[in-house]
């Protein structure tokens, strides 16, 4: 699983990364280092209550939302050519 996760990271445009209960943090938080460090645009998803402890992650990710929705809508804004 970490090969492939691995490889995904490196050959996407845009990753999203998603913190929460279900997930485990320090994957995450690996995730979006591995993509700081290789350059690759990333979006954080997180509750509100994660705000202030994910603080500099967010800050190295182009942007970060708390539902799904807002995802989507990041990326047809992104993907829109206005």
């Amino acid at each position: 699983n970490a090969i492939r996760t691995k490889n995904l990271l490196e050959a996407c445009d845009i990753a999203v990364v998603r913190f929460g209960e279900q997930y485990r943090q320090w994957n995450a938080a690996f995730d979006a280092g591995y993509c700081a460090a290789l350059g690759t645009p990333f979006i954080t998803l997180h509750d509100e209550a994660l705000i202030h402890p994910l603080k500099e992650v967010d800050a190295a990710a182009l942007a970060w939302a708390t539902s799904p929705k807002q995802i989507v809508d990041i990326l047809a804004y992104v993907c829109s050519e206005q």
